[in-house]
Formats: structure tokens, C-alpha cells, sequence
């Protein structure tokens, strides 16, 4: 049997000693490679990675970036661990993959040369197309491995997410997991089938996925989110000594909605990406090029802004606003009254990520958080 780490975790210890042969020592770093696959040429393309061993023995935690080869703000966030010569790891080890998808990522794209969607393949086969060959050897070499998983993403292309931890909640591991990382907003959701966390979280290794910002960026609050959050996991893992930092306010999404346009036009926008709003509050209005107002689109119940669309030119059924509904008034004045008090991460998030979409205020966007 497996010694359990941490009761209240109940993660049982692994460890690195070697990696495809070379040995892992430990209270260093060791940077190594993963092949995957190979060019036409026949070259051999791999995946780079760092793994820091602390002390002991203890959890091994994955952090992934850049699954989707577009979606880089992860990877500026892996960039800055792998730069901080001050992160000391006490015990366990802590698996680096700033580049996941290499081949994607080479070609500015979020899929493989072959249109599939990595994140729809895992566990993969060797025997299998291109993509499932190259998400068996990363689940088997790199999952295989751990005890815990991190997986950072961000919107798809013309679109901006506002942070949040998403995971299946049903799994306490999984739930302990996405509340200490410490992101203000949570997503239950057990995930597509295929995906790195779904798959890796049904074979025993619980993972959470972070969303945040948009496409070809490294968003600077976005980086400080994933990196608040990775460093709060590793605290409560007894892994290193920094002080846990977590939000004022965190709130559980069971409930989403995309709100889509009726009618093709020209959006003005109303809401920022993070913000909270309240039922029937105007998100954009849809117009013509020459002003003519055709309808609102108005949220279907109190929530927050998820994500959005950055492009104000849309036709009908495009996905314009994400809301996730907040199960209480009480919620939602809290959250609002928090950020209202003070300079936090999250009002900075809010502000930063505003400054990609053109926002007209309404007076209703205006109104106190207790007037209902």
C-alpha cells in the first residue's frame, strides 16, 4: 500500500528519481526532455521540461501549460516559476511543462497539424492517429507520474475569460484542490470527456484547470492569478513555506449560460469580463453600423461574467457573454462590496481585462449592490 501523505489530503507519495534514464537528484533542478513525436524529416520533437525535487518525498505535482498552442498566459506563468531561483520545494516534486502542445504552439494554432483537438484525445493509444499518440506518451510519462495536476488554459480565439478554477467537485481531492488554489470563482464541472483533467482526475490523479485572459497574450493579472494559485497549492502540500493568499470572497458555479445574439450588428458592450451583474441587467445592445438600436441582450439571472466575446461584430446565434449564476443575492453584494474595499488581485483582473472591450455604463450597472 501507498503511504499516505496527509490525512486531510489523502494523497499517497510518489517520487522521481530518474526520468527516461537520467537520474532526477534531489534539492535541484533538472531540465528534460519528452519526445512526442517526429517531423517529416524524422527528427525528433520534444516537449520541454523542468522538474524540481525538494528533500523528501511527497506529492508530485504537474503543471501544464499551452494544451491549446495558442493559449499562452499559462505559459508565462510556468516561465516565471521556472525564473524564480527563490522557489525552494521542502518535499515532493513539481512537474513544468511550459509548452505542452509543441506542435500547435510552433504553428500559432490551438490544434495539431492533423485539425484534432488534443484535449479531446487523452488518455490516447500508441497505436492511434498523431494526436493520440502524443496525448498517450504525455498522459503515461507525465500523469503516470504525479499525484496532483494544474492544467492553465485561456478563452479560445475573439474571446476573454475572467479567472476561474474549474473541476468536479464530486471528487474531494479535486474539490479540496480547486478551493485551495484560491481563485474567487469556481466552475463544478466535471469537464468534456477526452480532456487532460477529466481523464486524468477518473484515474486517480485529481486536476484542476485554471482559466483566465485571452490568445496570444501573457496577460500580466492573469499570470499573477495562476501564480498565486500554483504557489497556494504547493503551500498547503507542506511543499513550500510562502504565505497562503487567497481572495476575500470565493463562490461555487454550478450554472452557465452563454447569451447569443438574435441578430447580426454591431455590439456595444455594457459589462466588463469578472463583473458581477444582477437578472435582467443589460450586457451589450446589438446595433446597425449607423446606430439604429435593434435589441439588448439582457443576463437571465444574478451572476458573473465569465467570459466574453472581444469581437463587437456578430451574427445571429454568435456567443456573446458567458454568465455563471450565483446561487444567492448575498453572493453577489458580497462580492461586490469586497472589491469595492479593496485593491485586490481581482479588481485588478477586472480593470485590466476591460481594457480589450469598448464598455458604455447604464444606469442600471450603476445602482448600489443592495437595491434590488
Amino acid at each position: 500500500m501507498p503511504k499516505i501523505l496527509d490525512r486531510h489530503w489523502k494523497i499517497p507519495t510518489k517520487s522521481i528519481d530518474t526520468w527516461r534514464g537520467k537520474e532526477i537528484p534531489r534539492n535541484q533542478r533538472s531540465n528534460v526532455f519528452l519526445p512526442v513525436s517526429e517531423s517529416y524529416s524524422g527528427i525528433s520533437l520534444k516537449i520541454p521540461i523542468q522538474i524540481h525535487r525538494g528533500e523528501d518525498d511527497g506529492p508530485v505535482v504537474f503543471v501544464t501549460a499551452a494544451l491549446h498552442g495558442d493559449e499562452l498566459n499559462g505559459t508565462g506563468a510556468i516561465r516565471e516559476l521556472i525564473c524564480d531561483e527563490s522557489l525552494k520545494l521542502q518535499r515532493g516534486a513539481l512537474i513544468l511543462v511550459p509548452i505542452l502542445n509543441l506542435l500547435a504552439f510552433d504553428r500559432h494554432s490551438r490544434y495539431l497539424p492533423d485539425r484534432r483537438d488534443l484535449n479531446r484525445f487523452f488518455p490516447g493509444s500508441n497505436k492511434g492517429s498523431l494526436t493520440g499518440r502524443i496525448a498517450h506518451k504525455i498522459f503515461s510519462e507525465i500523469v503516470a507520474r504525479s499525484s496532483l495536476g494544474i492544467d492553465l488554459h485561456t478563452a479560445s480565439v475573439r474571446r476573454t475569460n475572467y479567472p476561474n478554477v474549474r473541476a468536479d467537485l464530486s471528487n474531494p481531492t479535486a474539490r479540496k484542490l480547486a478551493v485551495e488554489f484560491g481563485s474567487e470563482v469556481i466552475l463544478d464541472s466535471t469537464g468534456p470527456d477526452g480532456s487532460l483533467r477529466t481523464e486524468a482526475t477518473k484515474r486517480g490523479v485529481p486536476t484542476v484547470v485554471m482559466e483566465g485572459g485571452e490568445v496570444w497574450k501573457v496577460e500580466p493579472a492573469i499570470v499573477a492569478t495562476a501564480l498565486r494559485g500554483i504557489k497556494n497549492i504547493l503551500c498547503s502540500l507542506g511543499m513550500i513555506n510562502d504565505p497562503v493568499d487567497r481572495p476575500e470572497s470565493q463562490v461555487i458555479i454550478k450554472t452557465t449560460k452563454w447569451i447569443r445574439a438574435d441578430r447580426g450588428g454591431f455590439l456595444q458592450f455594457h459589462v466588463r469580463p469578472g463583473q458581477v451583474v444582477q437578472q435582467h441587467q443589460p450586457l451589450a445592445t446589438n446595433t446597425s453600423l449607423l446606430g439604429q438600436e435593434k435589441n439588448a441582450l439582457v443576463s437571465p439571472f444574478s451572476g458573473i461574467v465569465l467570459g466574453m466575446t472581444t469581437l463587437p461584430a456578430v451574427s445571429p446565434g454568435e456567443p456573446i457573454c458567458h454568465i455563471g449564476q450565483l446561487e444567492t443575492d448575498s453572493h453577489r453584494c458580497e462580492l461586490m462590496e469586497n472589491r469595492a474595499e479593496t485593491e485586490s488581485l481581482e479588481r485588478r483582473t477586472v480593470k485590466d481585462l476591460a481594457s480589450n472591450v469598448l464598455v458604455k455604463s447604464t444606469e442600471h450597472e450603476m445602482r448600489p449592490p443592495n437595491d434590488n
